[in-house]
């Protein structure tokens, strides 16, 4: 395992998901937990089958079952397999604003703990990318029933559904058990939102038709409008800036306007660490022609100069890597404490220190050991540790 400390001296500070409910008698429900209920009798299920037809059969005193008569509105969806053979009516999904919660308290019934407010003195949070459907991480779990975690931020390629719409009944169900302790908090991907013609920045199919509608209805953040998927949140003496990498974000667009404004207000005497979030990442040793795009370094990457970010984290790729603090080119190196742990100290801020974070569910992605100039900092440090674990 690698751990990261930072030091310095102005910087030295470290819903329950949405579920389907039965309404009166007329239900069929896949989440993926399912009910039907007929007129005479009923039948409780649990369905596991993902992408194969399945057919339900009645006999012997089951008349037809009673069929949701409304669908719920999802939106938009303009392409397929969300639209046809993906399509999976969710049902009704309820959503609850809870108020007078107070920061660092636990509640039991409805959603759990909550996150220190912002200004505390100390926040524990998971990050990650680019999980899917993987088998439920018990190590995550167990760190979370022991109460040391605060919240959980998956900045994106939340479910891999890309249009197979009961593949998010599943997933949501994997996580249930974390998410419904904290606050689990996320970004868009491209496997949420990409599709050709639909505004995605990125021209791909990659979201099967979804265009990040469900998404956004499982995960509602505080986002300032439907399809504009980028917010802001304060959580112990953390400012978390999260965007989103499939939307507009070159200069004079409404999402870059956006963060230069939310990053230059943030009071850092009050939350003096800034981490800066999405899905595609500005630095990474894998090669690829979809992993990094120049032109969002060359227009993104000042502003987080500009305002002394000091974590920049970031998935699509799937792997771990760190930077020493980068701009352009290595701007330093941590050093290693007594007990090994790597030090980035920004009471003489430099630069941002980038991690790539996308390695939660899928088979990792090869490393590129003909690396030269800036990625150099990737090699001497995580890469040749990772790769030195995997052969012990």
């Amino acid at each position: 395992m690698n751990y990261i400390k930072f030091a310095g001296n102005a910087h030295e500070r470290r819903s329950r998901l949405p579920e389907l409910h039965e309404e009166g008698m007329q239900t069929i429900l896949v989440k993926p937990r399912m009910r039907v209920t007929t007129c005479s009798g009923s039948l409780q299920f649990h369905v596991i089958n993902i992408r194969t037809d399945i057919e339900f059969v009645f006999d012997d005193g089951f008349i037809t079952p009673c069929i949701l008569p409304d669908e719920i509105n999802m939106g938009f969806i303009p392409a397929s397999p969300a639209k046809d053979f993906g399509w999976h009516d969710p049902g009704f999904i309820h959503s609850a604003l809870l108020t007078e919660l107070q920061p660092s308290t636990n509640f039991s019934y409805r959603y759990g703990r909550t996150p220190p407010v912002g200004g505390s003195e100390e926040l524990k949070f998971l990050a990650f990318g680019d999980m899917g459907k993987a088998p439920l991480d018990k190590s995550a779990e167990h760190y979370i029933q022991h109460g040391s975690v605060d919240s959980v931020f998956h900045i994106g390629d939340i479910s891999y559904a890309t249009g197979f719409l009961v593949e998010w009944d599943y997933f949501l169900n994997l996580i249930s058990p974390v998410a419904s302790r904290v606050t689990y908090m996320t970004a868009i991907g491209n496997h949420e939102r990409d599709y050709i013609g639909t505004g995605s920045i990125y021209i791909t199919p990659d979201s099967g038709g979804e265009c990040g509608v469900p998404y956004e209805t499982y995960f509602p953040m505080p986002t300032p409008a439907k399809d504009k998927p980028w917010y802001s949140i304060e959580q112990g003496s953390v400012h978390f800036t999260v965007i989103s990498t499939e939307h507009e974000w070159s200069k004079n667009s409404e999402q870059y306007e956006w963060m230069k404004k939310d990053m230059a207000s943030i009071n850092r005497s009050k939350t003096p660490w800034l981490i800066f979030t999405g899905h595609r990442p500005m630095y990474s040793s894998t090669s690829g022609l979809t992993n990094i795009d120049q032109r969002f370094v060359d227009q993104v990457e000042p502003l987080l100069l500009q305002n002394k970010v000091d974590l920049v984290l970031f998935g699509h790729v799937h792997n771990y890597e760190r930077t020493c603090s980068i701009y352009c080119e290595c701007k330093g190196m941590p050093t290693k404490d007594k007990k090994g742990i790597d030090v980035y100290d920004h009471s003489n801020y430099t630069a941002p220190v980038h991690a790539v974070i996308g390695m939660a569910g899928f088979t990792l992605d090869k490393f590129d050991l003909k690396m030269t100039g800036v990625y150099q900092g990737f090699q001497s440090m995580d890469i040749l540790e990772d790769m030195q674990q995997r052969k012990s």
